[in-house]
């Protein structure tokens, strides 16, 4: 498992991919099933159901037991295929709009502890009224909600917009008065597409594009704008990392403003062979000249791979990152009975180039029911406008990788069992202020202070070293080598290699500090803070950096390809 910058932003909303929208017309009859085997596989699905609503010793829950069906046929489909019953509209309209109604936090669930407030929005009702980070959720209006799930509870603190609500919470490290009570009113939540943009050194602009809703092109549009304000500004990273992706119209709109009109940026193709749509960017550009970089990594997806494949097809800006997710579907919303809403992938998106970056491929699956990836070998080459290659199957290639570092178990587990975040809770309550994004650091005071405040006790995290030696042990009793002489030898190994939990933390002091930083910088200057400080020590902007401030290694990349007679 990789690690890079965005990953530490694990308590973002951006949970999983987001698929792309679009209304394709309907597939001729003759690929469809035949009718009267859709006739009679409906008569059968009937009947068993209604003789187990007659006969079951216990009682059916009706809507229940649809809703499992249906999630089954369609998971055996592909992932992005869905039901959303009404109950569940609000979800799939967040998807699009990125709006819904609530208090405007991001909350996790603890197992054995209960619900917590991870992070408030700035400017949110959960932000004025005084909720913070770390902040126990005990109860909501009435009930108790200490037993409750992180669903349901973020269920009750969804609600119309000017609906109001108490919110009951422990709140650490708080002394006598730890329980508080909060009156908030709901109001109408807009997650930030853009949560930040500025200037990276001096001449370079950065916008950080977190989704593709039906607002992200004006957000993105007004943030170039003002980056262009700045006559020092000479070059754009945009920033597409850790983003699930959204609506196709989105990224074509983003596109546009960066190549000339009627430019070609995706083609779409569904059943039959008339289901075939192209996409042309159909305003006037911003900037055509302006040198981008766009930074991708394995959780860029869908939308977000449509920008970054089209401005690398059309040679208009370098790529810089990981392999992106390679999500080459699209999706379409159709309503069902009953104010249900159906979201079913209507066809596939071919870039400029004419590939088709799709790395699963669904209708192909091992006997087991499984699917894997397309092997690279069986990859196809396309070319760029210049003549580049580029290959299908398989994400995003970028034009500069960047590697991250492995994420261990140590650094895995200061995550997932919450050290960081209950380290920062405590900081930010004895610490009022912290320094500037742009200049915070983690100071050796503040690493030893976490050192300290992790319990070795209760600290568990793979050993690999110690395990080894157990299992060298194991191997040389079975395979007759488990001399006296061996064992001490052994025993001299398992002294040298004995895990120590101080160096441990010591040797992983980089990643570590990543982790701290992004925990304690979000609890004063939330999520553009959070952002801004992180670009302090991030290798892919590094290296997008250092490619902008040489126009000739740019332009060197994006070169047309000279035929093989002219090459020298």
């Amino acid at each position: 498992m990789k690690l890079s910058p965005r990953n530490h932003r694990f308590n973002r909303l951006a949970a999983g991919c987001l698929g792309v929208a679009l209304v394709i017309t309907a597939a001729s009859a003759d690929t469809r099933s035949p009718k009267t085997d859709i006739s009679r596989s409906i008569d059968i699905f009937t009947s068993v159901f209604k003789e187990l609503q007659t006969n079951y010793v216990d009682s059916i829950d009706a809507e229940k037991s649809i809703n499992t069906a249906i999630a089954a046929m369609l998971n055996d489909i592909d992932p992005y295929t869905e039901y959303y019953p009404a109950s569940e509209q609000e979800d799939l309209a967040m998807m699009t709009s990125g709006e819904y109604g609530g208090i405007g936090a991001v909350i996790t669930e603890i197992p054995g502890r209960g619900v917590f407030i991870s992070e408030p929005y700035e400017g949110t009702p959960s932000q004025k009224a005084g909720l913070k980070a770390g902040d126990l959720i005990v109860a909501i209006d009435a009930d108790t909600v200490l037993t409750w799930h992180n669903s349901q509870v973020s269920n009750r603190l969804k609600g119309e917009a000017g609906t109001p609500l108490t919110i009951t919470v422990k709140r650490p490290y708080n002394g006598p008065d730890s329980i508080l009570k909060f009156d908030l009113v709901r109001s109408k939540i807009q997650l930030p597409s853009v949560p930040y943009y500025g200037m990276v050194g001096d001449n370079t602009g950065y916008i950080y594009l977190t989704q593709f809703t039906d607002k992200s092109a004006a957000d993105v549009r007004n943030a170039l704008l003002e980056l262009k304000k700045n006559p020092a500004m000479k070059s754009l990273i945009l920033d597409l990392r850790g983003n699930p992706g959204g609506l196709l119209e989105s990224a074509v709109k983003i596109v546009s403003y960066f190549v000339p009109k009627n430019t070609e940026v995706i083609r779409t193709r569904g059943k039959g062979l008339l289901n075939e749509k192209v996409y042309k960017t159909t305003s006037a550009p911003i900037d055509t000249d302006l040198p981008i970089v766009v930074l991708i990594d394995g959780s860029s997806a869908s939308a977000a791979e449509i920008t970054a494949g089209a401005l690398q097809d059309i040679d208009r800006a370098v790529i810089i990152g990981s392999r992106s997710f390679g999500k080459g579907l699209v999706q379409g919303t159709r309503p069902i009975p009953y104010d249900g809403m159906f979201k079913v992938t209507t066809g596939k998106y071919y870039l400029p180039s004419g590939r088709l970056i799709q790395a699963i491929d669904y209708s192909r699956r091992n006997p087991d029911g499984s699917v894997a990836r397309t092997p690279d070998s069986l990859t196809n080459e396309f070319a760029t406008h210049h003549g580049r290659i580029v290959r299908d199957g398989g994400g995003i290639t970028p034009d500069i990788k960047v590697e991250y570092p492995e994420i261990n178990r140590l650094t895995y587990n200061i995550v997932s069992d919450h050290w960081a975040f209950d380290f920062a809770t405590r900081y930010a309550a004895t610490h009022p202020t912290i320094p500037a994004p742009e200049q915070f650091d983690v100071t050796d005071t503040i690493f030893n202070e976490f050192k300290a405040f992790i319990d070795p006790t209760k600290f568990e995290y793979d050993k690999v070293c110690e395990q080894m030696v157990q299992n060298l042990r194991k191997v040389a009793e079975s395979e007759g080598y488990m001399t006296d002489s061996t064992r001490k030898q052994i025993d001299i190994l398992e002294g040298l290699l004995r895990h120590d939990l101080g160096h441990d933390l010591d040797n992983n002091r980089r990643d570590i500090d990543d982790i701290l930083a992004s925990e304690l910088v979000k609890r004063y200057y939330y999520q553009r803070g959070q952002v801004a400080q992180s670009l302090r020590h991030d290798n892919a902007v590094d290296s997008a950096s250092a490619v902008l401030s040489n126009p000739l290694r740019y332009k060197e990349i994006l070169a047309p390809v000279k035929p093989a007679k002219d090459k020298k």
